[in-house]
């Protein structure tokens, strides 16, 4: 009965991941640390013309949905994690793409941009990868983990070339996001991360590309 007291019941687990997705969803998840893109508008950045904006939006646009996927995996694999410390970590990574998603999601907001028509099919995509990642063992789990994380931070990279260079504030926001997902990937790998076989890199790859190229526009 104590135990209970102190660590969450599966049903406590299960509900806290229904109200994450909830959030993600539907509403507008919080970010716990400032965003690194407010330095940027407080200095003061030049005017975006139109065309910048508009690419700045759609490749924002794109980074969002990257952290709803993330949001999903993380809590999918937290929920399923047979290990309580491998759950932590989980959580602890779920915990800064929801940062990730505030992040995003607002300076979308500000270029007068939209979010991707297709979040609650990006998240249910994502959950059910998580649960299947998780299924195969813990080592698995984070061999899936360190992967994801190495093709994002390629990927943000990608983007940090294709930012417009007066668009500060994102590439602000972009840079905390590299960051943070190379320390996921570190602290994947510290565990024990067992190397995901090529089939499943290429696979995971091309699932990658379907979905940046898909929320570009959507």
């Amino acid at each position: 009965m104590h135990r209970n007291l102190i660590e969450p019941t599966p049903l406590d687990r299960g509900l806290a991941v229904l109200q994450s997705a909830v959030a993600v969803i539907a509403g507008r998840p919080a970010s716990s640390r400032p965003d690194p893109g407010a330095t940027e508008r407080i200095a003061g950045t030049t005017d975006l013309d139109e065309e910048e904006k508009r690419r700045s939006a759609a490749l924002m646009r794109v980074n969002h949905v990257g952290e709803i996927c993330a949001q999903a995996l993380y809590e999918a694999q937290a929920l399923t994690a047979r290990d309580t410390q491998l759950r932590g970590l989980f959580q602890g990574a779920a915990q800064e793409e929801s940062d990730h998603l505030a992040w995003t999601r607002g300076r979308v907001e500000q270029l007068g941009g939209r979010t991707s028509a297709l979040v609650p099919l990006w998240y249910a995509g994502a959950f059910a990868i998580g649960c299947a990642a998780s299924a195969l063992g813990d080592r698995a789990s984070l061999g899936f983990m360190a992967e994801t994380e190495r093709q994002v931070e390629q990927h943000l990279l990608g983007h940090l070339d294709r930012l417009p260079p007066k668009d500060r504030v994102s590439r602000a926001i972009v840079e905390q996001m590299k960051v943070d997902e190379s320390g996921h990937a570190q602290q994947a790998l510290h565990r024990g991360a067992q190397e995901m076989p090529l089939p499943v890199r290429l696979a995971m790859k091309l699932a990658a590309r379907v979905m940046t190229t898909t929320a570009y526009y959507i």
